[in-house]
């Protein structure tokens, strides 16, 4: 059973959009444990125990709560770990920085399932990281704490940090010339919690087509 100490994801064995809610969980200090989905017969049995709000995943069992909607997991504990800035203008900034990380790493997320690999890839290569580096490497450094907003650590920086893994794992490379990134991922990886999340076994490994294939699966594609 889920508890404050002990929260419980329901998601695919993968990242997706599970993969935020792993780092959020990992960077609050916060250990738990997870029910990754792999046949159809699971997830049919979610939504039909009306688990599931909007019938589909993930799904975070915390503080009594059933959550759904990836970006309404990670405000919650966001606020309630104080990753969300202190004042009203650094809460506002870490919520702009964050979508903005958001938008650059979600065609990461669908490598794998879109139609056309390569058309996807190419927008990454040609778009996505030539419009989002130089903004973000620009911030930090603008930044004299090494941190996106104000002195701590926040919810921008641990979607930027999830950014950034994507980048080096699908596109070898593609933070050459960027230091301040290097510099970023290379610190915000060793922090407490998230080092250990990320050498650890819940850390899922970039998607394959062992991966995709179990996903339609469940969702009844094919």
């Amino acid at each position: 059973m889920a508890t404050a100490e002990n929260p419980h994801l329901t998601y695919f064995n993968g990242r997706g959009y599970g993969e935020s809610i792993r780092i959020i969980l990992a960077a609050a200090g916060l250990k738990f444990t997870e029910t990754l989905v792999t046949k159809k017969e699971q997830l049919d049995k979610l939504r039909a125990d009306g688990e599931l709000f909007f019938m589909q995943l993930p799904m975070l069992k915390i503080d009594g709560m059933t959550l759904v909607q990836t970006k309404a997991i990670i405000r919650y504990i966001a606020k309630k770990y104080g990753l969300d800035g202190k004042t009203p203008e650094d809460k506002i900034r870490v919520d702009i920085l964050n979508e903005g990380a958001r938008d650059f790493v979600m065609d990461f997320l669908w490598i794998g399932f879109v139609s056309d690999e390569d058309k996807n890839m190419e927008k990454i290569k040609t778009q996505i990281l030539p419009r989002y580096r130089p903004i973000y490497e620009k911030i930090l450094t603008e930044s004299k704490s090494g941190y996106l907003v104000g002195d701590d650590l926040s919810l921008a920086d641990l979607t930027l940090l999830e950014a950034l893994l994507s980048c080096e794992d699908y596109v070898p490379g593609s933070l050459d010339g960027y230091p301040k990134l290097q510099e970023f991922k290379a610190r915000v990886s060793s922090l407490p919690g998230i080092k250990e999340f990320l050498e650890g076994p819940q850390r899922k490994p970039i998607h394959t087509q062992e991966y995709v294939d179990e996903c339609k699966r469940a969702w009844g594609e094919i």
